[in-house]
């Protein structure tokens, strides 16, 4: 099965699935032993973890193509990608779909902000026209190898031109034929219950922390409007941040390693989680394999 096979297998279930976002690989793989079946990787987050700088579109295609490669090779759950504005015009957007589906990712939404994007809760973004972006929704669609890997279609015209205008937007990517819709900004329930009554198919919703003081919609109400997935971008890297930083305050403070010991992961539990028993058993079974040949 294709990670695009995955993917798909889980937004095409009538409940939401939940897909938490990875920072990094080893992020990933913290999501994916906690029992869930998917993740994302934003852009947000890869800025932030491999740059330190907020997400202003300053990460190329084959940063993220890299970036995203390496956590879904680190595990065995479906990767679902931020490909911002696709890196430019539909050129640029042919080459982001065959990198990232070369880098075994299963599916990744477009936005339709001006480049170079802003995070979608910053002030000063800016959208290109419609037919502009109706130009890259085919164009990621003739670029896929295979026709399981997922386009999401995202417009940020909800907080520049209000929601009507983004709902039309939303309405003409899916007839352009995008697999999914996703309107950034529509976080409350009514918001996100008028948008799956008026654009066809499924939609995605989003969960951020970068949200700041928008309200956070339960989780039972977004199933029940019609969320296919729901999203936590940045919700890994903000708990990262926060452990690290607390930390490093008691180590500080205290100037004691006890002091912060036990708000550390054990070394067995690490070893576990990056496989240290399966490589050594493996670099074991070579070895053997190695001798039988010599005999």
């Amino acid at each position: 099965m294709t990670p695009g096979n995955k993917l798909r297998a889980l937004i095409d279930r009538p409940e939401m699935v939940m897909l938490p976002g990875a920072y990094d690989a080893i992020s990933a793989k913290l999501i994916e032993q906690a029992g869930f079946e998917g993740i994302c990787a934003g852009g947000f987050a890869a800025t932030g973890s491999r740059l330190g700088e907020p997400d202003t579109g300053q990460m190329t295609v084959l940063d993220y193509a890299d970036h995203y490669g390496r956590i879904a090779d680190a595990i065995d759950i479906p990767v679902f990608a931020d490909a911002d504005t696709g890196g430019g015009g539909v050129n640029n957007v042919r080459r982001t779909v065959r990198a990232f589906e070369r880098a075994g990712i299963a599916g990744l939404f477009i936005e339709d902000q001006v480049f170079p994007k802003r995070c979608g809760y910053m002030a000063g973004k800016a959208v290109v026209p419609v037919a502009e972006m109706l130009g890259k929704v085919k164009a990621a669609l003739d670029a896929r190898r295979h026709d399981d890997f997922v386009i999401v279609a995202r417009t940020d015209a909800f907080g520049i031109e209000g929601i009507d205008a983004a709902i039309a937007r939303a309405q003409l990517y899916r007839e352009a034929g995008a697999d999914l819709t996703f309107v950034q900004g529509a976080d409350t329930i009514e918001e996100f219950e008028r948008i799956c009554r008026e654009v066809p198919g499924r939609q995605f919703a989003n969960i951020s922390q970068a949200a700041g003081h928008r309200p956070t919609i339960p989780l039972d109400d977004l199933q029940r409007a019609g969320a296919a997935a729901v999203t936590f971008p940045s919700l890994a890297l903000f708990a990262a941040l926060a452990a690290v930083r607390g930390a490093m305050q008691s180590l500080r403070r205290d100037r004691s390693f006890a002091a912060v010991a036990e708000q550390l992961i054990s070394l067995q539990d690490y070893n576990d989680l990056v496989g240290v028993g399966a490589q050594q058993a493996r670099e074991d079974g070579y070895a053997a394999a190695a001798r039988r040949l010599m005999e």
